[in-house]
């Protein structure tokens, strides 16, 4: 160690050991140089302690000030306290108290520290700075600060030189000018190019969507984010939620797909509806956002499910369109047709009617026989909810019926009754025919079981399509062994049915149909 002063002095009353330093007090130590305007110099320790207008510089990029330093040349340690300020050419930093470990050439804090470079501000109250890799490590009540977000952290590590900080613990980014936020307990963030990438507990909040994920990529700039492995998005104004392993959202587009294992989930009079297809394509605005649904779709609700190719919900409108080999399932019957289309209401948010076009057919297995059923079909068929439960069904346009006629006592099967109208209207009660009304002329025969002709048994184009039904929630997505196009080669048209029992028949199911001529 050099030092030197204007004026030297030894006082071992007041400083025992030690030579008193006055003014233009100057220091160097394996290059640094320290200057201040008063020191005392333990020379048997090889210990300084510098007073007033400390200024230490480590080469051509270090330079710090404070009121007070302790160096001892020794182990290469500096303690200074007092408006401490260190500046480096990336970064800026003032604290209270701040160890300087040139051995290691580290810098740390335990009583908060400001640190600003030309992007950010960093504070935290307990922090290292490597002086070689330009990286913070800060902890506790950790902020990054720059004019368009705001970090807030319990740990992370920052670089000064490029603006990375990589995040370990509960970690929340805000964009001060949307105030979108990010949340996550492990990831990194560009804070140059507002690129981020996490990997636990990551969730981004968007002004209309929620998104969370095992791992999530967010680029601000462009609007993008992507998510993989138990994705969850919650359209925060629709309250309706898409899940998956791997999906991209374009927030600048206001569109969202999801693949694997998606499904979309909407709430319909306090009951879920579970929509999976192979793909999930959501898009536009809340107020005229637009769900699409392609390949293998499935549907599952506890009083409704369907099965189709793909669908289309418009939800500003409450329409559902159903393409491709569509069947729902109410209740106990089972309904097909060439489109299906259901209507919610947006107010209610309940199922408000039905409609099925072209080759509509209605069937639902006999209450007490395996093999046979009870089959309505025609050209259109429209029906109508009320409390989510079908209520009424009128077919239009060559209007057939099959029915096997139980005695209401003893359930024995006493005649199959096949009718042919232009129009026929059911009423529905617990997903039971109650009331058939023939809106037009009839024609029908009445046979006894031991009569019954094989060919009017079964309608033209009848199908069971049982097997296909989702019977609960993890059922939609289960592969069927046969695709609808397989399965409907044995028939002679496509043909789409709907599952209902019929138990207590009334009498106008028995002979004594009533018939509006």
């Amino acid at each position: 160690m050099i030092y030197g002063a204007e004026y030297q002095d030894v006082n071992e009353e007041k400083y025992p050991g030690a030579i008193v330093l006055i003014g233009n007090v100057k220091m160097t130590h394996e290059g640094a140089v320290l200057t201040c305007k008063q020191a005392l110099y333990y020379k048997d320790k090889n210990f300084f302690k510098a007073i007033d207008n400390v200024v230490i510089k480590q080469g051509d990029t270090i330079t710090q000030t404070s009121d007070y330093t302790d160096y001892d040349a020794n182990s290469k340690q500096a303690l200074s306290w007092g408006n401490v300020v260190l500046k480096d050419p990336t970064m800026t930093l003032t604290t209270d108290t701040l160890q300087f470990d040139r051995l290691n050439q580290k810098l740390y804090y335990r009583s908060y520290a400001t640190i600003k470079d030309p992007t950010n501000t960093l504070k935290s109250k307990n922090g290292n700075y490597y002086l070689e890799t330009k990286k913070f490590t800060a902890t506790t009540r950790v902020t990054v600060v720059n004019p368009e977000h705001n970090l807030e952290s319990n740990h992370l590590d920052y670089y000064t030189n490029s603006g990375l900080a990589y995040l370990y613990g509960p970690s929340t980014i805000t964009n001060t000018q949307n105030e979108n936020k990010i949340y996550c307990e492990r990831g990194f963030y560009n804070t140059k190019t507002d690129i981020s990438y996490f990997v636990k507990n990551a969730k981004l909040y968007l002004k209309e969507r929620t998104v969370e994920g095992d791992s999530l990529y967010y680029d601000k700039n462009k609007g993008f984010a992507s998510a993989t492995n138990n994705i969850q998005v919650i359209d925060t104004v629709k309250n309706f939620v898409t899940k998956g392993n791997y999906a991209e959202i374009f927030e600048l587009k206001d569109s969202l797909f999801i693949v694997d294992r998606a499904v979309a989930i909407s709430i319909i009079d306090k009951d879920s509806m579970f929509v999976h297809g192979d793909t999930i394509l959501v898009t536009g605005k809340p107020e005229k956002r637009v769900i699409r649904t392609f390949n293998n779709v499935k549907i599952f609700k506890s009083d409704l499910q369907g099965k189709c190719d793909s669908i289309h919900t418009d939800q500003a409108t409450g329409l559902t369109r159903m393409f491709r080999n569509p069947v729902i399932w109410s209740d106990a019957n089972q309904i097909t047709g060439d489109t299906i289309h259901l209507l919610t209401n947006v107010e209610t948010e309940k199922l408000d009617s039905l409609k099925v076009l072209n080759n509509s057919f209605i069937v639902s297995k006999d209450s007490l026989s395996e093999s046979d059923f009870n089959q309505i079909k025609g050209r259109n068929m429209f029906g109508k909810f009320k409390n989510n439960k079908l209520r009424l069904l009128l077919v239009k346009g060559n209007a057939e019926s099959v029915y096997y006629n139980r005695n209401e006592q003893t359930n024995v099967l006493e005649t199959i009754t096949k009718e042919v109208s232009s129009n026929i209207e059911f009423i529905l009660e617990k997903g039971q025919i109650e009331t058939i009304k023939y809106l037009k002329k009839s024609e029908g025969t009445t046979y006894p079981p031991s009569k019954l002709p094989e060919d009017v048994k079964k309608l033209n184009g009848f199908i069971w399509r049982e097997s296909e039904q989702p019977k609960k929630k993890e059922d939609i997505f289960k592969r069927d062994k046969k695709t609808p196009k397989e399965k409907n080669k044995e028939v002679i048209k496509p043909k789409a049915v709907l599952e209902q029992k019929i138990k207590n028949k009334p009498k106008k199911i028995n002979l004594s149909v009533r018939k509006d001529q």
